[in-house]
């Protein structure tokens, strides 16, 4: 009962940007923007590393367009970050295995940094071959999980994200959407899925991160009945 007692009247660890929310369509809806602003940010960045080594190709008409970069690209993977942001501890939820691994900001931004570095890495770092360069990142992936996930949900919700991704990715460039230079799996470079991965990884942790307040708010319901 001590224990209780101390834990209810302590709503500042729900985190000083929604912690003064109890609605929680409206918590859902002010994560929802945060993560699609991450996500618009996070894919003007690589979007720049990509566009510099010359891996992404748009046609001249696209280029002359906002951020030399294509309209659509920045919205979309804001759409796609907020929906694997609230994924992602929903899951969670609903399976019963709150996450609990490194669950402080400093840990989320240092995914992040992580996750940008493997991005410049694929595409500043020269290799050999293309199979080296897939190896290579596919083991900084996983690496990357290790060290700042280690969940089952957020393993196999990381695969999933990288097969679908992949996939609409190739749609796209099957229809002249865009096109990558020296594709070589199946219109695209090899090395997405791993890219993704890292990528639903990391929005993931940022999303569970942003959640939190909802075990909180669970805590002192319960402590109250």
């Amino acid at each position: 009962m001590a224990e209780g007692e101390t834990e209810s009247p302590g709503p500042k660890k729900c985190g000083p940007y929604i912690s003064s929310v109890t609605s929680r369509s409206v918590n859902l809806m002010i994560r929802g923007v945060v993560l699609f602003f991450i996500g618009v940010f996070l894919a003007l960045v690589l979007n720049l590393l990509q566009i510099q080594r010359n891996v992404t190709l748009f046609p001249p008409d696209v280029i002359a367009s906002i951020f030399s970069s294509a309209w659509w690209v920045p919205p979309c993977c804001g759409t796609a970050s907020a929906a694997i942001g609230l994924l992602y501890p929903c899951i969670d939820k609903h399976l019963g295995e709150p996450h609990k691994f490194k669950r402080e900001w400093s840990s989320v931004m240092r995914c992040v940094a992580v996750f940008v570095g493997i991005n410049h890495a694929s595409a500043k770092v020269d290799f050999d071959n293309n199979i080296q360069l897939s190896l290579t990142l596919a083991a900084l992936s996983i690496g990357l999980w290790w060290t700042f996930d280690r969940s089952r949900t957020g393993f196999g919700l990381g695969v999933g994200i990288a097969f679908l991704a992949t996939l609409v990715t190739q749609l796209l460039v099957y229809n002249g959407v865009y096109q990558y230079t020296s594709p070589d799996f199946l219109y695209v470079r090899s090395w997405l899925p791993c890219i993704f991965f890292a990528g639903g990884i990391t929005m993931g942790n940022i999303g569970r991160q942003l959640a939190m307040y909802e075990c909180k708010v669970i805590a002192e319901k319960s402590h109250q009945e």
